[in-house]
């Protein structure tokens, strides 16, 4: 069993739980200055807002839209030492409404130029090596094979690009460690985080597999001349991440995922059916909970619905990994490959954090 490097998981990825106010909302307990913050409303159907600080607190993306990125001054207004602050937009702040926030520390910045076919083109980036996360806004040349450094000096677990200027683009998930059936290439196949679709067969990363360096991108939703981008790209790191699949079973006694902590974030994606994404986290109500309507609810990345009370969907947070407890469609359907990504805390750890398989 491999340890982590990282000794209290809370410093680089944490979820906060937070009620609106409809004023300014100063959220804290984050315990790091956040770069990537993901905002959804747990009691109403706004949308899931994603803010960085490489573009800037006032820009927002929603994960599920296709849509370019807006420019909302009321939404998050600040990165703060402990959190960030919120102004009067109902997305992040409705008055009363109970919100979950998801957020990833970086901190390193930089800028530079691209390379590969084309023209080169500039790039800025924060990334943190500690935690194998980097933000990278880079402009699109239009010629296939441009590639984009992702700044984590190894081969990517995950890329998460969208188009910034331009509507009707998706949002493009490459998995490149993740087996996709027999292909050889993996970079053939993607995922859009704003839809159902399952594995798409296209030439967004150019059919080439990343480097430790780069990765390569093609087309409108990479790659428009003179566009801007933002990719999101993260490695595994032993003990904090695990980014990976698992193959359903159809059981209500569904397949254990080993992870090697205990998850404090999990978002899965059915990539064999057209099936929504699921976000869970040990932060929300319900934990564990032996009622089926009231245990470990889940919020969909690609949809704008509240948070979910009925039953289905359904897994336990262990000490080691996660496990289906639901035959559904959602997580754990007959023979079907799910794609996860975890964040936790180290099995063995200055915080004492365990908790009891079963």
């Amino acid at each position: 069993m491999a340890f982590s490097t990282i000794d209290k998981s809370s410093l680089y990825q944490n979820t906060v739980l937070y009620e609106g106010t409809g004023s300014s909302n100063a959220i804290t307990g984050v315990g790091f200055q956040p770069d990537l913050t993901w905002v959804k409303d747990r009691d109403a159907t706004n949308w899931n807002c994603v803010m960085d600080s490489v573009r800037g607190a006032s820009k927002v993306l929603y994960s599920n839209e296709n849509d370019a990125e807006a420019t909302v001054a009321t939404l998050l207004t600040s990165f703060d030492s402990d959190g960030f602050t919120l102004g009067t937009s109902g997305d992040g702040n409705s008055n009363t409404n109970g919100f979950a926030s998801w957020n990833w520390k970086a901190g390193t910045t930089g800028s530079g130029s691209t390379s590969g076919s084309g023209s080169a083109k500039t790039y800025s980036y924060s990334k943190n090596l500690t935690s194998g996360f980097s933000i990278i806004k880079y402009v699109g040349n239009g010629t296939a094979g441009h590639t984009i450094p992702h700044e984590l000096a190894a081969v990517p677990d995950l890329i998460l690009v969208k188009n910034l200027d331009a509507g009707s683009t998706e949002w493009r998930n490459l998995y490149p460690n993740v087996a996709v059936g027999n292909t050889p290439n993996n970079a053939h196949y993607n995922l859009n985080l704003n839809s159902t679709n399952t594995w798409n067969n296209g030439t967004e990363f150019n059919d080439t597999m990343p480097t430790t360096t780069v990765f390569s991108v093609n087309g409108g939703d990479t790659n428009t001349n003179d566009v801007n981008y933002i990719a999101y790209c993260w490695k595994n790191i032993p003990g904090y991440s695990k980014i990976n699949f698992y193959v359903g079973n159809g059981q209500n006694a569904g397949p254990f995922v080993w992870t090697g902590f205990r998850p404090t974030f999990i978002m899965i994606k059915n990539s064999a059916e057209q099936r929504d994404w699921y976000n869970f986290d040990y932060r929300r109500d319900g934990m564990n909970s032996s009622d089926a309507s009231y245990a470990n609810r889940s919020l969909r990345p690609n949809t704008n619905a509240t948070e979910a009370t009925a039953s289905g969907y359904l897994l336990d947070i262990l000490s080691n990994g996660f496990k289906m407890r639901d035959n559904s469609n959602g997580i754990n359907e007959l023979d079907c490959q799910y794609i996860y990504m975890a964040f936790g805390q180290p099995i063995m750890s200055n915080s004492g954090i365990c908790a009891t398989a079963r």
